[in-house]
């Protein structure tokens, strides 16, 4: 069952009492995309019954997304321990959260046996939706990236910029090969090959 924040006081009391794991989503009833999230947080929180899973109306309790740097909605935060662990923006599966917070990797790509790990950098920004679709596909099969937001990397943006030409995001490097924009097909060729 999800619980709904009331403020920012009672934000802090649940922060407390769940150090190990808290579940935070943040949401917008302006959001359709928030909603569908929503609903599948209370489907996987209702078919898990141990992982304390929390709303936040962002209009409601104003400037709590900041102590998170959520820049939209719906984002989900997941802290251990008092810290990130885990942010998603967009909406996933029930199944998808169930993975993600019972510690399990989604299995749908895997390298080949003896093969490096892929280096893949996401370079981002706010309020794009398909930065978030693309994030959202590489957790979906599994693959490990770290993300550069150019918005608050200046010195990362101007560097891309330089490689690519293009000041477009997302902007998905994978072992060096940058691919413009999500793109799934080539996303999967390179991670093939």
């Amino acid at each position: 069952m999800i619980t709904w924040i009331d403020n920012h006081q009672h934000l802090a009391e649940v922060q407390d009492k769940h150090k190990e794991l808290l579940v935070l989503l943040f949401y917008g009833t302006f959001s359709p995309a928030a909603a569908r999230a929503l609903a599948e947080l209370e489907q996987f929180s209702a078919q898990d019954g141990h992982t304390p899973v929390f709303a936040l109306d962002v209009e409601k309790v104003k400037g709590a997304h900041k102590q998170f740097d959520v820049t939209t909605v719906p984002t989900v935060v997941a802290l251990r321990k008092g810290a990130v662990a885990h942010r998603l923006e967009g909406v996933e599966s029930a199944q998808f959260y169930a993975r993600l917070f019972s510690g399990a990797r989604p299995t749908a790509y895997t390298a080949k046996k003896g093969a490096a790990p892929r280096r893949v950098i996401v370079y981002s920004g706010p309020g794009c939706p398909a930065c978030g679709s693309a994030k959202a596909y590489l957790r979906r099969i599994g693959v490990h990236f770290r993300e550069i937001d150019i918005a608050r990397d200046q010195h990362e943006a101007r560097k891309l910029v330089r490689r690519s030409g293009q000041m477009a995001v997302p902007q998905i490097d994978i072992d060096g090969r940058l691919i413009v924009g999500f793109d799934r097909a080539k996303i999967d060729r390179l991670l093939a090959t």
